[in-house]
């Protein structure tokens, strides 16, 4: 059958001229075949004083300080008068990169210095000093790399113009090769368009992968900021894009919009479209992510009654609760998120969940109590520890929400965020092996029982190094992008494996909580700072062992507690009992 095919692509405005050169100063990478993979060759890597500018009045050199102004592991942000860079000094070596995280744009000065990359204060992502390249997630871009020389004593950057005002830089990638194929058959496709599907079809794009590629999704829309959906509602689908449309197009990533896959079929390696479309695949990657529980209650389908999936829903809530009364139900992140985001819009917020106090099971109790007093100063009311009963409509429009407490609530707009379930419906006689939740079983290359399908993201579990190799889910925005990362090489042949520490953020009323670990089982928190101020660091053990952290007002500690256990060392109870920090400089066991 004819198939309408959408295809909607970071080369950000101002490194548009990058092309002629890649930013670590090294010629573009050659593209030829090797057993039908895609490998890339770099030409022989020319010294960096070898011009690396082409065009001199873009280029700007400063001497930015002394060399004895910083010591080892110091970082300082200096200014080249047209931008700014980050100085780092480490092993007696000075290197300099973009002074800001291309994620969110934080401040990398304030983040962590550790063995050679540097970790964001914000969100967690590690970028490499010597080459800005992006370590760990979130984010897509690595950091602008200047080149360093010292003169007299004197500490000299000198750097491009464009590329100290742009503060990112997108990685050379490759592009398809072929002219002419076959509009049924794929080397690569993915299912779903959220960070994994795209950091997947990235990474295969910058190791050299020349083949076709393919994305598909039932969204409307390119792949977005998701996290942004509940954080700020009102944003547009352009405003949240990761990439835009060029990108896609320039870098032959065909993405097939409003496309849901019916079944895989494993054995001829094809996957059937919803509208009976075919498409062969050389190697699979599944990232449909999950879809929200819906309330089973009496009067479930009377209108204005939201899960917050896609940014028309995002934005239709925020029209239709302004000076209105809304109900959310469930305390999860989205919907105390959205909670948050309402109140200095709606004219009433009300929150209800089965639970006693928000993100017990997340935070404990105490945390949970605080973040709960921030939302009540801010006039939200709880009805916790009972759920739904009816919802009652007027002219098919919402006008109440009926709690088993007997409770009537006046509800002209409820958010349902009571979790969700895995998207693997469709998987079910695939012979992909998938647990009692629905859970699609990957090991630490991101391979299912099938030679040549991956899954990556929320829809997945895995082996989590830093539990001991137990088998979880985490359903967060960082770890789907190292998973897709991960997918994309493992593809390619390279034998990586993750081993990435989960790091994941909620915002709330201008405050953000910060979460690194993986905290499932913990049966203890020790907490240093101030619950009542806003500024605390929250430890959870599980025995006497350290297995996540969370904090608010207390930058960076979070993200120094990830690159300690990134380093595979262990953190115990003791240690943060005392309050004394020396285990994070390395003394610990």
């Amino acid at each position: 059958p004819a198939v309408e095919v959408k295809i909607e692509v970071v080369i950000p405005e101002k490194e548009r001229s990058k092309e002629e050169m890649s930013p670590n100063g090294k010629a573009s990478p050659l593209i030829y075949k090797v057993n039908g993979t895609a490998r890339h060759y770099h030409l022989e890597e020319h010294p960096i004083a070898s011009n690396p500018y082409h065009n001199p009045k873009d280029v700007v050199e400063a001497s930015v300080c002394h060399v004895k102004d910083l010591e080892n592991g110091q970082m300082r942000e200096v200014d080249l008068g047209c931008g700014k860079a980050l100085l780092i000094k480490e092993n007696g070596e000075f290197h300099a990169v973009g002074h800001k995280c291309p994620h969110y744009g934080a401040p990398l000065v304030k983040g962590v210095l550790s063995k050679g990359r540097i970790r964001c204060p914000w969100h967690g992502a590690c970028f490499n000093i010597s080459t800005g390249d992006i370590e760990d997630f979130p984010g897509l871009d690595s950091l602008p790399r200047f080149q360093v020389k010292i003169e007299k004593e004197k500490v000299y950057i000198r750097a491009s113009k464009q590329a100290l005002q742009a503060q990112r830089r997108t990685k050379v990638m490759a592009k398809c090769i072929l002219s002419n194929y076959n509009l049924s058959s794929t080397n690569v496709l993915i299912i779903g368009a959220g960070a994994a599907g795209l950091l997947c079809a990235e990474t295969l794009r910058q190791e050299g992968f020349s083949d076709r590629i393919v994305m598909c999704t039932m969204d409307r829309h390119l792949p977005y900021d998701r996290p942004k959906l509940s954080k700020s509602m009102d944003s547009h689908p352009e405003q949240i894009a990761l990439r835009p449309k060029e990108f896609f197009r320039s870098y032959d990533i065909e993405v097939l919009t409003e496309m849901q896959i019916a079944a895989v079929d494993v054995k001829s390696k094809t996957a059937v479209f919803k509208d009976g479309f075919k498409m062969e695949y050389n190697k699979l990657l599944i990232a449909t992510g999950n879809t929200p529980k819906a309330l089973s209650c009496k009067g479930k389908e009377v209108e204005n009654v939201f899960n917050i999936r896609t940014p028309e829903d995002a934005s239709r809530v925020v029209k239709l609760a302004t000076s209105k009364n809304v109900v959310i139900v469930g305390a999860s992140f989205l919907g105390m998120e959205v909670a948050a985001y309402l109140t200095e819009r709606a004219h009433s917020v009300s929150v209800v969940e089965l639970e006693e106090v928000p993100f017990k099971k997340f935070f404990g109790e105490r945390v949970g109590r605080t973040v709960m007093k921030m939302f009540e100063s801010n006039r939200v009311k709880f009805y916790m520890q009972t759920e739904v009963s009816e919802l009652r409509e007027q002219e098919s429009k919402l006008k109440e929400v009926v709690l088993k407490s007997g409770k009537v609530l006046r509800a002209d707009v409820c958010v349902v965020g009571i979790g969700a379930v895995p998207a693997t419906g469709f998987l079910k006689q695939s012979g992909i092996n998938i647990d009692s939740k629905g859970f699609i079983v990957v090991n630490k290359m991101m391979q299912t029982n099938i030679p040549g399908v991956f899954a990556a993201g929320d829809a997945v579990t895995f082996p989590l190094s830093l539990r001991n190799n137990k088998k979880v889910n985490v359903p967060h925005w960082q770890m789907a992008h190292m998973h897709g990362r991960v997918a994309a090489l493992n593809m390619l042949a390279h034998g990586v494996e993750l081993s990435t520490v989960p790091y994941l953020w909620t915002a709330m009323f201008g405050k953000s909580i910060r979460y690194a670990g993986h905290g499932e089982g913990f049966d203890d928190v020790v907490i240093q700072g101030d619950l009542d101020e806003l500024k605390f660091v929250a430890f959870y053990t599980k025995s006497d062992e350290v297995v996540a952290v969370a904090s608010m007002n207390y930058d960076p500690i979070v993200s120094k507690v990830a690159e300690v256990l990134a380093a595979g060392r262990t953190i115990r109870k003791r240690d943060v009992e005392t309050g004394d920090m020396s285990w994070l400089t390395g003394k610990g066991s």
